[in-house]
């Protein structure tokens, strides 16, 4: 049985994670002030204990966590529904409806205390701010003007990047921000600007409509840009009162189970492969029917209406499951990472530091010289995973432009087959009349730029596969290396402390892990904009955007339209020639095919080697941003274990330390770092057992 939740419930829940998210923010920021303590009041006492990367990372961790959203991308075709959806799911009527005014703009709702809208420009300029009125009057377009310029291939705006909304709404109060995309049969640009905020998002909102189910250009979507990336999918049919309305007897029960009970098996045979998880089928727990108009119409009238029978109930239970347990869970989990981490570092440079404080210069002298060879494993170690990372690195480059090429030469073997999808509806005769040869060129070319980019789109996906195993790869090095650099350092502590450290067990290790490797393995990671969750949880950071910004369409459109121009003309001679007589329909587009196939086999040779050496360095990127800030961390605990012993020798041969006030003042910091992960423990703990 589904799992229901009516709105208030939905946000009394998201409150209530806000409420953990803002306490684990105060937890880390009470953490960042005590280690700054902890070094400046060391100044004058024994000498800084080296906490710089430690401090740097949770102030880092906590500022995200108190600016942190739960982030929706709602996809959909024009005339799905989805304004009707987002009015009903935000409880007003926000978004105008019975036009589209998202097709040409890219539209980010968020919490604001005024109801404003900021209009962002891609040339540079400064963002506009506007009243909702203005931005309804404005950037407003009727379907059927989008229509138009969809087929010419324009954009309504082509100078405007994206709109923010901001409004004091409840559900956007509480943390949620959502995504509302253009059309799926906008252009390609837009579509690849929506690539680029799918890979932001925690989870994506895919409405279709029951009344017009599963169009090709909803399943080239969710085949090129969804498929096998390890999203978070929710499948929302909407219209589906419309069903009954559909009948020649509404009121006929069985007729209307049986009309169901039909568009359950189209929408079930076409959306279940979309719906796999780690194998298994999670079918009923992602695909909705909704009558979004129905809610609508419910929450306008009474904010806490019931929503029983709209579909809405089950469809918000489920996401409430996904964002405040699954999502919640997996981001508090990276704080309690990072607390263990800081008190971790900072018993251990304690558990160093007290006992050499009764040491005199010269002893104290002897115990930092007795380390010098096992700082040098610390930089084997390191040289030794940097030497990995780059000799991964250039096979996983040359191995993954080297396929880009075959995949391309290797096109014209299925082109004529697989270009049977794209080619236009219009009339082939159509091509024969000056008038509209001009709208069946566009046509054509865009159906051209569909096809390449969707081939591009299927090669790039076995390269992000070959990337998550490389990464992880890695992670299972760093791991290992990890190991290996914990048996250094604490030999280290041994000959300086002259104490025996217990060895290590598993659980010991994944708590007292170095920071980098723990980063290096993608169990924290601090970068503002990775949110993608598990695509990006074997590394740490957000490769998949490194390779976007390098092979999207600044590269393989332009290489399309490129490509078309070279074409165009050789195709138009082919067809002409046939003659009017001869241009029969079916005729007609398989010369068509055959035409645009001889040209494009020539130029085929010439995209492959042009785009190699661009595929070639975007991969070698991935790999150096990720080397730079593995190498980058190693460097600074390396560094760090050094400062703290040249530190303390500094003062010892200033002046006298009074070891009992340090040693008071030392366990009292550890004390309050402790006390602190203890609290982000129960913290943590709590939701666990509340999510249970």
């Amino acid at each position: 049985m589904a799992y229901t939740v009516e709105p208030q419930s939905f946000l009394k829940d998201l409150d209530r994670v806000a409420q953990v998210r803002f306490a684990m923010a105060q937890h880390l920021k009470q953490l960042a002030n005590i280690l700054e303590e902890v070094e400046s009041k060391g100044v004058d006492a024994s000498g800084k204990l080296g906490l710089e990367r430690e401090i740097e990372d949770v102030e880092i961790a906590g500022h995200n966590l108190s600016q942190g959203v739960f982030r929706l991308l709602v996809l959909g075709d024009m005339k799905r529904g989805k304004s009707t959806f987002l009015n009903a799911l935000l409880g007003e009527n926000l978004l105008p409806s019975d036009v589209n005014p998202c097709t040409a703009l890219l539209t980010v709702l968020r919490y604001g205390p005024e109801k404003l809208v900021e209009i962002h420009f891609n040339n540079g300029s400064p963002p506009e701010i506007i009243d909702f009125k203005t931005f309804k009057r404005q950037y407003t377009i009727a379907p059927e003007e989008a229509k138009q310029l969809e087929s010419q291939q324009e954009d309504a705006f082509p100078n405007v990047s994206h709109a923010v909304v901001t409004y004091p709404l409840a559900l956007l109060e509480k943390g949620v921000e959502i995504v509302d995309s253009p059309g799926l049969n906008d252009t390609e640009a837009r579509n690849e600007l929506s690539l680029g905020y799918i890979n932001n998002c925690h989870a994506i909102l895919f409405v279709l409509r029951a009344t017009q189910p599963w169009t090709l250009a909803e399943r080239r979507y969710l085949e090129n840009y969804i498929q096998d990336r390890g999203l978070s999918v929710f499948f929302l049919i909407n219209a589906w009162d419309q069903v009954k309305e559909s009948l020649i007897d509404p009121d006929d029960e069985e007729e209307l189970q049986e009309a169901e009970e039909k568009l359950h098996r189209v929408f079930s045979s076409n959306l279940k492969e979309y719906c796999q998880i780690d194998g298994a089928d999670w079918y009923d727990e992602r695909v909705f029917p909704i009558s979004a108009l129905q809610a609508l119409r419910k929450r306008v009238k009474d904010a806490d209406a019931s929503l029983d029978g709209t579909g809405l109930t089950e469809f918000m239970g489920a996401l409430n499951i996904f964002l405040t347990q699954e999502r919640a869970i997996a981001e508090f989990r990276q704080v309690r990472t990072l607390a263990r981490q800081a008190n971790t570092r900072l018993s251990d440079a304690i558990g160093r530091r007290i006992p050499l404080l009764s040491q005199t210069v010269d002893e104290l002298k002897a115990r930092i010289a007795s380390v010098e060879p096992e700082f040098n494993q610390l930089n084997t170690i390191r040289d030794r995973f940097k030497d990995e990372i780059r000799t991964l690195r250039d096979q996983k480059a040359r191995a993954i432009a080297d396929s880009f090429r075959t995949y391309v030469l290797g096109v014209e073997q299925t082109f004529e087959q697989d270009f049977l999808r794209y080619q236009p509806e219009l009339s082939m005769l159509d091509f024969l009349q000056q008038g509209r040869r001009e709208a069946f060129s566009r046509q054509l070319q865009r159906a051209f730029e569909q096809y390449v980019n969707d081939k591009f789109q299927a090669w790039l996906k076995t390269a992000e596969k070959e990337l998550d195993g490389a990464f992880e790869k890695l992670a299972r090095s760093a791991s290992q290396y990890g190991a290996s650099y914990n048996q250094v350092t604490d030999r280290m502590t041994e000959k300086l402390t002259g104490k025996v450290i217990d060895v290590r067990g598993q659980t010991d290790f994944e708590d007292g892990s170095p920071g980098w490797a723990k980063w290096a393995m993608g169990l924290v990671s601090l970068a503002t904009g990775n949110v993608a969750g598990v695509a990006l949880a074997a590394t740490g950071f957000d490769w998949k955007s490194i390779l976007l910004n390098f092979l999207t369409v600044t590269s393989i459109a332009l290489v399309a339209g490129s490509i078309f121009t070279v074409v165009l003309g050789p195709v138009a001679l082919a067809l002409v020639g046939l003659g009017v007589g001869a241009l029969q329909a079916d005729q007609g587009r398989k010369e068509l095919v055959k035409a645009l196939k001889r040209e494009l086999v020539k130029h085929l040779p010439q995209v492959a080697q042009e785009q190699w050496q661009p595929i070639y360095q975007s991969v070698r990127d991935c790999f150096d941003k990720y080397e730079a800030e593995v190498i980058r961390r190693i460097n600074d605990d390396i560094g760090a274990r050094q400062v703290e012993l040249n530190n303390l020798l500094k003062q010892k041969a200033s002046y006298e330390i009074d070891r009992d006030a340090e040693f008071a003042r030392l366990k009292a910091s550890e004390q309050q770092v402790s006390t602190i992960k203890h609290d982000i423990e129960q913290t943590y703990q709590m939701l666990l057992i509340q999510s249970s």
